[in-house]
């Protein structure tokens, strides 16, 4: 299998992302997703940042994807999205607006998580409009995808995304302005005071969700780490890492190392101590972590 470094969910000052990536350049990663996902009015990289980031990734020896907004609001996000296909490196398509910009700009794409791929015959349809892999839906149990992988008759590669905030929702209004009592349009950019996002506790204090911007995320980090064999036997072909401000390198090489056979015991306590669940592999909800189908 190989390594993915998701796109960057949060809004990071622009020197923290230029030495992230300087540093991603030289991880056991074969592909890189760049672009903004979450919110069009995060400008510390603008597209033609992104865009010469992509070239310096691609010169490094990476494969370079360029992701889409999963949620297109106007004429101004559908500009930037052609200019990041005009640049000629595949897409990453969260929106059927951004599939159609993919033909007509003839780039391969990647379906990705928020295109609602939930049977075979979903999959061959997109795959038959140029996309060359697909991600799924970040809460399809390992079961489901065994079933939908069984019913395609496309080959492309599978995706999954294996480690991060699971992003479980978007929405027109942002959660982050909302909090700090501020309008969507004036938001301050507050999101950048928070370079994981914002924890959401239940009135008895355990966390429950996390807000970034106008996504909503799990509070627990997503680990497949244990279920790395199962994996295998899924068929899944790359297992996407999502970027976190601490210790995603840490992360990226304990997967790289497992996947060569060596036995890694990351320390969870310290890169991620807001605990880890794996609870939708398995048919659960998704704040469980479970071994096996064991609940732990």
């Amino acid at each position: 299998m190989k390594i993915a470094l998701g796109p960057l969910l949060y809004y990071w000052p622009r020197s923290q992302v230029s030495d992230f990536y300087a540093a991603a350049a030289h991880w056991p990663v074969d592909i890189i997703y760049l672009g903004e996902v979450v919110c069009a009015r995060r400008h510390e990289l603008r597209t033609a940042d992104w865009i010469e980031l992509a070239q310096t990734l691609q010169q490094a020896g990476k494969t370079v994807v360029l992701s889409s907004q999963a949620l297109l609001e106007s004429a101004g996000d559908l500009i930037s999205l052609r200019k990041l296909a005009d640049a000629g490196f595949a897409l990453e398509a969260n929106d059927l607006g951004a599939v159609k910009i993919a033909q007509d700009a003839d780039v391969p794409f990647v379906a990705g998580p928020h295109l609602n791929i939930y049977n075979g015959a979903t999959l061959d349809w997109y795959a038959a409009r140029g996309a060359t892999s697909w991600v799924p839906p970040v809460e399809m149990p390992g079961a489901a995808l065994r079933q939908l992988l069984a019913e395609r008759s496309c080959s492309i590669p599978t995706e999954i995304f294996a480690h991060g905030h699971v992003p479980l929702a978007f929405s027109a209004r942002c959660f982050t302005a909302r909090h700090f009592d501020l309008s969507k349009d004036a938001c301050e950019f507050r999101c950048i005071e928070h370079p994981d996002g914002l924890d959401v506790n239940t009135r008895d204090g355990r966390p429950f969700l996390r807000i970034n911007g106008i996504q909503t995320q799990s509070a627990a980090c997503q680990s497949l780490f244990s279920a790395l064999p199962e994996l295998k036997s899924s068929g899944v072909d790359v297992l996407r890492i999502s970027p976190q401000a601490h210790f995603t390198e840490e992360w990226v090489r304990a997967y790289a190392a497992a996947l060569a056979g060596e036995a890694v015991e990351p320390d969870i306590a310290t890169w991620q101590p807001e605990g880890i669940a794996n609870g939708y592999w398995y048919g659960k909800a998704g704040i469980e972590h479970l071994i096996g189908s064991v609940a732990c």
